[in-house]
């Protein structure tokens, strides 16, 4: 068996921090009053996400309910939290009209468990044995140090389509991507999960 990677989504105890995976795709943290309390959420690539999704983040301790937007995209989210406030602290810097802007924090270590997440809520493979991570096209200036945080990570990503996507492809690179955010979560297709040509990813 591999060792496993210091990195990689088993590697510690689920955490909140682990949530940073949601916000790395289609994700918003926002406060609310005087910023005692935050609340998370997450459009998801596909309504049959759902409930892997709601699950990893109750492993997190943050529990999520599965709603379907006004435009009929499906989305998980919290309630206004108080332990959400060191995450939105992180990923909120200063914006106009005193309304915080989604932003990676500077230096930002992507590991296996955020991007498990982040493949679980906007991963996907693509037909040439590559696989798409969305961004949000809402938030470009994520965009650059996502990149820079995935190659950091040793999966050094494309920029594909009309640049909010990540596209990981390679046989080294995307073994490396399977060993990151391990097995397939119950409830997904192993063919919507990161793998090497010809067996499972877990």
């Amino acid at each position: 068996m591999p060792q496993l990677s210091l990195f990689s989504a088993d590697a510690r105890p689920a955490g909140v921090r682990d949530l940073a995976g949601l916000l790395c795709g289609p994700g918003r943290i926002v406060r609310f009053g005087a910023g005692d309390q935050a609340r998370l959420s997450a459009d998801l690539i596909d309504a049959g996400r759902a409930r892997a999704v709601v699950a990893a983040c109750a492993a997190t301790g943050i529990p999520v309910t599965s709603v379907t937007t006004a435009a009929g995209t499906p989305s998980v989210r919290t309630a206004f939290r108080c332990d959400l406030v060191p995450l939105a602290a992180e990923w909120l810097a200063p914006g106009r009209a005193g309304e915080g802007v989604k932003a990676v924090p500077a230096g930002w270590q992507l590991d296996g468990a955020a991007l498990r997440l982040w493949a679980l809520s906007a991963g996907r493979p693509d037909e040439r044995g590559g696989y798409l991570l969305l961004l949000d096209p809402d938030a470009p200036q994520t965009h650059l140090p996502l990149v820079a945080a995935t190659t950091r990570l040793g999966i050094p990503p494309a920029r594909v389509g009309d640049g909010t996507v990540l596209r990981i492809s390679g046989t080294r690179r995307v073994q490396r991507l399977v060993e990151l955010v391990g097995p397939v979560p119950r409830g997904v297709a192993d063919t919507d999960w990161p793998r090497c040509w010809g067996r499972r990813a877990g």
